[in-house]
């Protein structure tokens, strides 16, 4: 009777904590989530941005149109990237946006009329802006990516994890020559 009875006991704490363990990952997806939508939003606000400034700066009718080209390219990739979710993609993307719009701002020094612009100042601002929010989240991401990924390999979650199929995320990186932000305001300064 006493080993039924611890039996049962071992048996309901095996699946007390397989419950835990199941909604806590559940939860951790959940976040991988939420920081990946967060991402999305300021990447879309910045996609919506891009056109503006490159609208500026071809009104200026010696800008070096192939700068605005390859920014516009880059701009197509990161919103396929991002719409596929393919965070691999949407880091190459990136890089090579962010590459472009590093280029416009070196350039636009040449043109002190469209750097004086009140229009083209708050883009900058604007963009600026977005700039420091996608590092934050993605920032975010990457940290809760780094708990999904760890909570799903160590034992014994990780049994839990392959039953019910939680996968690991990949982390979204930029290419080590990229990784530094592009310091707009110290471009602007001069």
């Amino acid at each position: 009777m006493s080993t039924a009875l611890i039996f049962w006991g071992l048996a309901v704490l095996v699946l007390v904590y397989g419950v835990i363990v199941y909604n806590h990952l559940v939860r951790i997806k959940h976040n991988v989530s939420m920081a990946w939508s967060n991402i999305d939003v300021l990447l879309k606000q910045r996609h919506d941005e891009l056109p503006k400034l490159v609208e500026a700066c071809r009104q200026f009718k010696q800008f070096e149109q192939d700068t605005l080209q390859r920014v516009i390219e880059a701009r197509g990739r990161v919103a396929a990237a991002s719409q596929r979710q393919d965070i691999a993609a949407l880091g190459q993307a990136e890089t090579a946006l962010r590459f472009g719009l590093g280029q416009i701002f070196a350039v636009v020094e040449a043109y002190p009329e469209l750097r004086s612009s009140e229009h083209f100042a708050r883009l900058i601002d604007r963009i600026v802006a977005l700039e420091e929010g996608i590092a934050d989240r993605r920032e975010i991401y990457n940290d809760s990516v780094n708990i999904n990924n760890v909570r799903i390999e160590v034992f014994p979650d990780n049994i839990v994890a392959r039953l019910f199929g939680f996968l690991p995320r990949p982390l979204l990186s930029f290419r080590d020559p990229d990784k530094r932000d592009v310091d707009v305001k110290a471009l602007f300064s001069a």
